[in-house]
């Protein structure tokens, strides 16, 4: 029994060598390219992936910058109100929707420097006030729109362009006039305040 095993185990252990697996042989033509193809195929995955990161990151920058000046043009709308300038504040001028628009952007013809960080476009940013009347507010709130005790309304709404290509064409509404052209994402922000003085 013992040689009849052996005769079997070197008859398949020829047949095997012969085909070109063992003893160190050439692989087979059919294999060649199949790394770089696998390379290709990884790599297009991981760069979509690392592009996808890096717009994500810049988006959440820009939201970033929108909802911080949504809330601090509504804090110097509230700051800055009908009484603003009396009792020996003679720097404090009275906020109005220029003026909060200037405090968000600058830019020239305003006095203020604006708050726009690098990376953000001031062309495609939109600042709208408004002093709305609430239910069971003060009474002068509908003769003096920004008196103290009323409330300031700051909409602060930006059109992100993508930067990279091949992006969504992403949302079709754009902020009001806005004359933005291609591929955007709308970031929009609101606050609220009640004006202080």
């Amino acid at each position: 029994m013992r040689q009849r095993n052996a005769s079997i185990l070197r008859i398949v252990t020829n047949c095997f060598c012969g085909r070109g697996v063992a003893k160190g042989l050439p692989r087979i033509k059919i294999e060649d390219g199949t790394t770089v193809v696998e390379f290709a195929i990884a790599s297009l995955v991981l760069m979509a992936m690392l592009f996808g990161i890096c717009e994500f990151g810049t988006v959440l920058y820009a939201y970033h910058f929108v909802s911080h000046a949504a809330k601090s043009a509504t804090r110097y709308g509230a700051v800055n109100g009908a009484t603003c300038g009396t009792g020996g504040d003679a720097d404090c001028t009275q906020a109005n929707a220029a003026a909060l628009q200037c405090y968000v952007t600058g830019g020239s013809g305003c006095t203020l420097p604006g708050i726009m960080p690098p990376g953000i476009d001031p062309i495609r940013v939109n600042v709208a006030a408004s002093w709305p009347l609430v239910t069971n507010g003060p009474t002068n709130c509908s003769t003096t729109a920004n008196a103290p005790g009323c409330t300031v309304k700051v909409t602060v709404c930006y059109d992100y362009k993508f930067i990279f290509p091949l992006m969504p064409a992403g949302s079709s509404t754009k902020c009001p006039g806005s004359n933005t052209t291609g591929a955007t994402l709308t970031l929009s922000s609101t606050s609220e305040m009640i004006i202080a003085h």
